[in-house]
C-alpha cells in the first residue's frame, strides 16, 4: 500500500498505484511524504521509476555496515534503521527494518510492518501541518517519535527488572524459572541497546550534513542527547540484571548447601549406631555379649547415645 501525504494543507491518500491518485501531476508540488507499507514489487518499481530513486532490498535493509545504514549521494540521503517493539504481555522483542530516502522535496519510507511510531508521527503532522512543510522536518519528527517510544520500552524493562528484584530474597521461595526471566531481560536489553547504537550512528552522520542541519540543528542535538541518556539507562539495566543473576545464583547455592548440610549431619548421626548394629549383627559363634539377658537393651542404649552425642556436639558448635 502507498500512502501519499500532501502539505502544507494536510491530506492523506491510500492507494495501490500512483495512477489511482486523482490529478496526480497537479498535486506533485504539494507531496511531502510517500510511505510504502508492505508494498508489492510492482508498487516499489512504479515509485522508483517515477521518482528516479532506488529502494534497498530486504537483504540490504538488514546489513549492518555503516555504508549500508547511511549513505549520501547527489543530494539524496538513504538511511536504513531498526525499529524494535515488545510483543504485548511478553518479553519477546520484534525487530523490523525500515528504509528512508530523504530528497530535497519528498521523504520516502519503505517498511514491512505496522508501526506505532509512524502512526504517532502522522497524528502530529495532522495536528500541525504547517510545521512539517519539508521532508527533513518530517524525518526528524519520525526520529523524535522513535526515541520517545524507545524510552517507553526501556522504562517498561526497568519496571520488569524491579519486579524480578523484589522476588529474589531469603523470604521468598526461589523459582528456577527466575534465572530464565533474567536471561530474557538481558537479551531484551542488549537488543534495545543495539537499536539505540544504530540510531546513534545515523544521527552522528546526519549531524555532519550541513544542509539538513540548517533547520534542524537544535532538534538533532536534543535527539542525540536523549539517545545517549537511553544508552546509559540500558547499560544500567544490564548491570543490574548481572547483579540480580549473581544474587540469585548465590542464594540458590546457599539453599543447596543447606540441603547438603542436612544430609551430611544425618549421615554422621546415624554412622555410630550403624557401626554398633553391624558389629552385633556379625554371625560369630563366640560373642560373650550375646548371652546376656540385657544385651539387646544395652545395644539399643549405645546406639541412642552414639546418635545423641554428635547432635549435642554440632549444637554446641552452632553447626545446626
Amino acid at each position: 500500500m502507498i500512502r501519499i501525504f500532501q502539505l502544507p494543507t494536510y491530506s492523506q491518500q491510500k492507494v495501490f498505484s500512483l495512477s489511482e491518485v486523482e490529478n496526480f501531476n497537479e498535486i506533485q508540488k504539494n507531496i511531502a511524504w510517500i510511505d510504502l507499507q508492505d508494498p508489492t514489487a510492482e508498487e516499489i518499481k512504479e515509485v522508483e521509476e517515477f521518482y528516479k530513486i532506488n529502494f534497498p532490498t530486504r537483504q540490504q535493509q538488514e546489513e549492518i555496515e555503516t555504508s549500508s545504514r547511511y549513505r549520501e549521494e547527489a543530494g539524496i540521503i538513504k538511511i536504513n534503521s531498526t525499529f524494535v517493539n515488545i510483543v504485548p504481555q511478553t518479553t519477546v522483542l520484534e525487530e523490523h527494518e525500515i528504509s528512508f530516502i530523504v530528497t530535497e522535496k519528498i521523504l520516502f519510507s519503505l517498511r514491512y510492518f505496522d508501526s506505532r511510531v509512524i502512526y504517532e508521527t502522522v497524528k502530529k503532522i495532522k495536528q500541525l501541518p504547517a510545521v512539517f512543510v519539508n521532508p527533513s522536518k518530517i524525518f526528524i519528527a519520525i526520529l523524535e517519535a522513535r526515541v520517545d517510544f524507545d524510552a517507553d520500552l526501556i522504562e517498561s524493562v526497568s519496571k520488569y527488572v524491579a519486579e524480578i528484584s523484589k522476588k529474589i530474597s531469603y523470604e521468598n521461595k526461589l523459582d528456577d524459572k527466575m534465572i530464565l526471566k533474567i536471561s530474557e531481560c538481558q537479551d531484551l536489553t542488549m537488543s534495545l541497546r543495539e537499536a539505540l547504537f544504530d540510531k546513534q550512528r545515523v544521527l552522528s552522520s546526519l549531524h555532519r550534513n550541513e544542509d539538513l542541519m540548517v533547520e534542524n540543528e537544535n532538534r538533532l542535538r536534543i535527539i542525540i542527547k536523549d539517545i545517549n541518556s537511553l544508552i546509559e539507562h540500558a547499560n544500567f539495566n544490564f548491570t543490574r540484571l548481572e547483579y540480580l543473576q549473581h544474587s540469585f545464583v548465590g542464594l540458590l547455592n546457599i539453599e543447596q548447601n543447606k540441603v547438603i548440610k542436612i544430609f551430611t549431619v544425618a549421615s554422621l548421626v546415624f554412622m555410630p549406631p550403624t557401626l554398633i548394629a553391624s558389629i552385633y549383627g556379625m554371625n560369630f559363634q563366640f560373642m560373650p555379649e550375646l548371652g546376656l539377658k540385657i544385651a539387646y537393651p544395652v545395644a539399643l542404649f549405645l546406639m541412642a547415645i552414639s546418635s545423641i552425642i554428635p547432635l549435642a556436639i554440632f549444637k554446641k558448635k552452632k553447626w545446626l
